[in-house]
């Protein structure tokens, strides 16, 4: 793909945010509704990161040649066209509702879960996750909760996503192996952190244990701690927990073993960060 293309594809677009350092990039939610169609033709595996980067363009161009279009790169109104339901309409151009679908839909989605409402699957459809995510959203930004996507609701979603208030302390002093925005088709809305079963996780910051024992949503053994200012830190897949719900931790205490508990595909720390419950980037928090 040339330079022309590419950029002409940006200008289509706009450009993605610029992230604090140390914080994940969110990509455009418009490429990635483009990602979600070429995906529904089977032409993109990559993740719905809302980047511009060569497995998409490549998957642009694969789509441009199969429907006879001019192979540009540029996703204009012919290329839209062609991916049928997945084209359109433009973001803000309708009310979204449940069983809406389409390329707003895919955008909504992607917006959602980087303000930290993930739900689900970046699929252009709006089913019964993506209404609950809608309307949890609505409450935590002071809106009517009507489970409608509607110009208040897009406005609070084009503001730029919450961060955690606080400095908080590493619950593990190793390298983060997966870390915090899409997966996939999906969204991860946490840091994980590998370690060897029963290393010691520390807490990150002061608070009071809410929660701790196995929960069956997958996360297995799993620790929530309330650091006032409307945080709460969550620590998953535990091997062990060390704390009992009402305690008081500092930081640095042990809270619990790295383990493999729920959904889990080896020995990690999940470790989450929510601001008044929704799901933040912890690496910006995180000290040095």
């Amino acid at each position: 793909m040339s330079r022309r293309c590419v950029f002409l594809l940006a200008v289509a677009f706009g450009s993605a945010a610029v992230a604090p350092a140390g914080a994940a990039t969110m990509g455009d939610p418009e490429v990635a509704a483009v990602q979600v169609g070429l995906q529904a033709q089977t032409l993109y595996a990559g993740p719905i990161d809302g980047l511009l980067g060569p497995r998409t363009e490549r998957a642009i161009l694969r789509f441009q040649r199969a429907h006879g279009l001019p192979a540009s790169g540029y996703v204009g109104p012919l290329t839209r066209a062609a991916l049928g339901r997945f084209g359109s309409p433009e973001l803000g151009a309708r009310l979204l509702e449940p069983a809406a679908a389409g390329w707003d839909v895919a955008a909504v989605q992607f917006l959602l879960a980087w303000h930290g409402f993930p739900s689900g699957a970046f699929d252009g459809r709006f089913g019964d996750h993506l209404e609950a995510a809608v309307l949890a959203f609505q409450a935590w930004a002071a809106l009517p909760q009507t489970g409608v996507v509607g110009p208040l609701t897009l406005e609070a979603l084009r503001e730029q996503p919450a961060r955690c208030p606080m400095l908080l302390a590493w619950p593990l002093e190793l390298p983060v192996g997966d870390g915090f925005g899409p997966r996939g088709a999906g969204f991860h809305p946490g840091i994980d952190i590998p370690a060897p079963p029963g290393t010691s996780v520390q807490g990150a910051a002061a608070g009071t244990v809410v929660s701790a024992g196995f929960v069956p949503d997958g996360y297995g053994r799993r620790v929530v701690v309330d650091n006032g200012n409307g945080v709460t830190t969550i620590y998953a897949h535990l091997l062990r927990v060390d704390v009992a719900v009402g305690e008081t931790v500092a930081p640095g205490d042990e809270i619990g073993l790295v383990g493999s508990t729920g959904e889990s595909t080896g020995p990690h720390l999940h470790f989450e960060v929510r601001v008044r419950g929704a799901a933040v980037d912890p690496l910006p928090a995180l000290q040095p």
